[in-house]
């Protein structure tokens, strides 16, 4: 495959007029010209890598069943995520370990018309029933590293990312230590104040699951987890970016606390996604979907989003204003770093899986998706 009159998006972060081959699924220095596609008018960039979403199209990963996987996977590639870290709940333990099994018998057989499985980023159970947010607090509990054994396990190695609420669990610097190098953990759905948030990151803490939202906001005299994370060069952060969760100066700042290189943008995606207004579930909870909004029907809060990845990635470029390098990288090489698989994905580079999006270069339509060196049909395209 030749790819030929697009405008390249490379690791250096510069756009550059130039040929993309593809032989064997895989970016090389030169291919076979059997198919040749047109990219005029657009830009080309990298897949998108989404390493925190729940669910779409009625479906969500933690339903339990493996056709939630099949009919997810395929709206996420339609929609230009080539490769996928979903989000799991707060759930029972075992009913946690089957939806991590379900995904890893996915990943080893992922459909030609679905995205790549490469990981899990699990939001409970170890979390706060204050900042809990669409978690069914029944099933939090308090951080266990002998449960994260059984979930790394079952997973196959797949879980990335687990969070954590430091300030409800008193043993959580000796927790950090025992898992920190078998998954990154990630301070999530947190009232912690700065001073806890910054002990669990000296403890070996690394990520913080959607910034601003079900945790401690930043103040002056309390900074909270926002400013702990900016303090530390080696925490990323996620963000989403969907016109609902963040205001676009609260985005721009933290592009600006936490330097480009760190922020990575996610959906957090849920069932109703993809779907008309009405009523869907998360976590078995009830929530009303209403244009952009997402809500639980019990008391109102926010429950995750209904966009996908490439409606953030737009929301943040043309209506945040956030310049569209930054709005890449957050899409593409900074997730793939964030979850070790950036050897594979994240960036148009020669050894690399050939998964790549083109755009049209002013409006950011999604034009054509190339995954793993191939065109795909697009049937039920956002854009």
């Amino acid at each position: 495959m030749k790819i030929t009159g697009a405008e390249v998006y490379g690791p250096d972060r510069l756009f550059s007029k130039r040929d993309i081959y593809v032989k064997d699924g895989i970016i090389a220095e030169s291919g076979d010209e059997d198919v040749v596609i047109d990219g005029t008018g657009c830009i080309a960039i990298p897949g998108f890598v989404d390493i925190h979403f729940h669910g779409a199209m009625g479906h969500d990963v933690c339903d339990g069943n493996s056709k939630a996987y099949e009919v997810i996977g395929k709206y996420e590639l339609q929609n230009g995520v080539t490769a996928m870290c979903p989000a799991t709940l707060t759930l029972p333990v075992e009913e946690l370990c089957n939806v991590l099994r379900l995904g890893a018998e996915y990943a080893e057989n992922v459909p030609e018309d679905g995205a790549d499985l490469v990981g899990f980023n699990m939001e409970g159970p170890f979390i706060s029933r204050e900042k809990k947010g669409a978690q069914n607090e029944a099933y939090i509990m308090e951080c266990n590293a002998d449960v994260v054994d059984k979930f790394v396990e079952a997973s196959k190695g797949l879980v990335k990312i687990i969070g954590l609420a430091p300030e409800v669990n008193p043993k959580f610097k000796e927790y950090i230590a025992a898992v920190r190098d078998k998954v990154k953990v990630s301070l999530a759905h947190t009232g912690t104040d700065y001073e806890t948030a910054a002990a669990a990151i000296e403890a070996g803490a690394s990520h913080v699951v959607h910034l601003y939202n079900a945790m401690t906001g930043l103040t002056h005299r309390a900074p909270g987890v926002v400013g702990a994370a900016s303090d530390y060069e080696n925490v990323t952060c996620e963000m989403i970016l969907d016109g609902v969760h963040i205001h676009p100066a609260a985005a721009r700042a933290a592009y600006k606390l936490m330097g480009r290189e760190r922020i990575i943008l996610i959906s957090d995606s849920a069932q109703g996604t993809g779907m008309a207004d009405g009523d869907y579930t998360l976590g078995g909870l009830p929530v009303v979907k209403e244009g952009k909004y997402c809500r639980l029907k019990s008391d109102g809060t926010i429950a995750g989003s209904v966009s996908n990845l490439y409606d953030v990635f737009r929301t943040a470029a043309l209506e945040m204003k956030i310049p569209l390098e930054d709005v890449i990288d957050s899409c593409t090489i900074n997730p793939a770093r964030c979850i070790g698989v950036d050897d594979r994905y994240g960036s148009i580079e020669n050894g690399k899986i050939a998964d790549i999006l083109l755009i049209e270069k002013q409006s950011l339509k999604l034009s054509k998706i190339i995954k793993n060196g191939r065109e795909i049909s697009q049937t039920h395209l956002a854009y």
